[in-house]
């Protein structure tokens, strides 16, 4: 048994107010393979794989944070859709049911979905197999997920693979793919102690009210430690060393204060090399191309906004007790900057003052607040969190989500990967969101809206294709 992180419990608890599952798409060549033997494959795989054999545990009172505990395969995590086959916008169509539901991780925390005879998928003339990975986004961030998928699909079969996080964040490029790690042979609590005969004898409600006066001491004093660094952190912002925090952007008809009324999907798969521009990642051709289909998609429905931006995970380097290690980049998408070369280069500056900034250590001071503080509080501040109120100024008024999956070497009982997605969540917020996820030679840009918001996806995903060419176009 392991006590989970403060951060994948907060996962958890807003699991239970909004739907915030990670799905990662993969779409593989058709098999002779009959589905019993995919079943037998899954199961198999997962048998090897630390991180699909464990499911939460939570403890009675939320007195403390829940636990991993181990669960074994089970025939419900295995779900094959559409027996006699479909087109692929049937598939996509039935994606965005899927993207609306979400485990339950105290009975399972993942699941694969299997779309077989796909016909009409991008790039294959014959019938694919379409894969959907879906985790409770306590178990994996994006980049764990996909440490994950890979472990699942890799050629390698004696890879007890779970995790690895790149040095260089926010960066789809080859030079840094998501590759495998292996897990500690002694699971550790939040406090970094071993799981032992206490954790396994002791009622886990009598263990958290034990733990509570030393969790209070230590929030305090790593909040007076964090107050202290927050105002270094000021001083060295205001004299330059720094750069500033973005300033936040204002709500637009991407961000109605109305609940998602559904979930569409659109994918956009392209060759890498059609992406591939000197001195700029695959990240930020995505971000000024999307930049400009948001402005020209605004425009054709009567919005002139002055500013947009969107939020960006950043994947944080180093070991993490936590399984989402990440910090949200605020990025401004420097709309008012007509020449698009010019905007991608403000663009990249942008984003490396963001990172810059993001890690600096000063801000993981608050970071540690969070890991200490009591279940019991974290949960009342998770369930009291509003959620239905779009605030006045956002992080974002969209989000990308930016990941290099690896090398096309992944298999799915034999059959070769083709391409690769993922669809960051929606919410009241956020509306529209999109993914750029890169597996081998091939890179796709998804997109996951609200059909309120993004009424004619096609005619968007048309936009941002163009987009895409104008961007590389300009630095011709």
């Amino acid at each position: 048994m392991t006590t989970m992180a403060a951060r994948d419990a907060t996962m958890y608890w807003l699991s239970r107010r909004t739907a915030n599952d990670v799905f990662l798409l993969y779409s593989f060549a058709e098999t002779d393979s009959a589905t019993d033997e995919l079943r037998a494959f899954i199961a198999a795989r997962a048998a090897r794989i630390p991180d699909l054999r464990i499911r939460l545990q939570e403890i009675p009172g939320d007195l403390d944070y829940p636990r991993w505990v181990p669960a074994e395969f089970t025939s419900q995590q295995f779900v094959h859709h559409r027996p006699d086959g479909l087109s692929w916008q049937a598939l996509l169509a039935d994606l965005g049911e899927l993207l609306g539901t979400g485990v339950v991780a105290t009975e399972f925390p993942w699941r694969v979905h299997v779309f077989r005879s796909v016909h009409s998928a991008p790039r294959s003339a014959a019938p694919v197999v379409v894969v959907v990975l879906q985790l409770s986004h306590a178990l994996a961030d994006g980049t764990r997920a996909a440490a994950i998928a890979r472990a699942l699909f890799g050629m390698a079969v004696d890879e007890a693979v779970v995790h690895s996080t790149p040095d260089v964040p926010v960066d789809n490029s080859a030079d840094h793919p998501v590759g495998p790690g292996k897990t500690s042979a002694q699971p550790g609590d939040s406090c970094g102690q071993p799981c032992g005969w206490i954790a396994r004898r002791v009622d886990p409600r009598v263990l958290g009210v034990l733990r509570l006066p030393a969790q209070l001491a230590a929030t305090v004093w790593r909040g007076r430690a964090a107050y202290l660094a927050q105002r270094e952190l000021a001083d060295r912002t205001a004299a330059g060393e720094v750069p500033a925090a973005t300033t936040g952007f204002a709500p637009c008809a991407l961000n109605p204060a109305t609940a998602v009324d559904g979930h569409t999907v659109r994918m956009l798969v392209v060759d890498a090399d059609d992406l591939r521009i000197p001195g700029k990642t695959v990240t930020v051709v995505a971000l000024t191309a999307i930049s400009r289909a948001l402005v020209d998609y605004l425009s054709q429905r009567g919005e002139q906004p002055e500013r947009l931006g969107t939020a960006l995970p950043m994947a944080l380097p180093g070991p993490s007790a936590a399984r989402n290690n990440y910090r949200g980049l605020s990025i401004d998408l420097h709309i008012d900057e007509p020449d698009l070369r010019t905007r991608a280069n403000l663009i990249a500056d942008e984003l490396a003052a963001r990172r810059e900034r993001a890690l600096n250590p000063l801000l993981s001071a608050q970071d540690r607040v969070g890991d200490v503080v009591p279940a019991v509080l974290a949960v009342r501040d998770v369930e009291r969190a509003e959620l239905d109120n779009v605030p006045a100024a956002l992080d974002g008024n969209t989000v990308v989500s930016s990941v290099y999956r690896g090398p096309a070497d992944l298999a799915f009982a034999g059959a070769p990967v083709l391409f690769t997605g993922g669809f960051p969540a929606l919410g009241t917020v956020m509306h529209l969101t999109h993914g750029v996820h890169g597996i081998g030679e091939t890179i796709t840009l998804s997109v996951h809206s609200d059909p309120w918001v993004l009424s004619d996806p096609d005619r968007y995903l048309e936009l941002l294709a163009v987009a895409l060419d104008a961007v590389v176009a300009a630095h011709r």
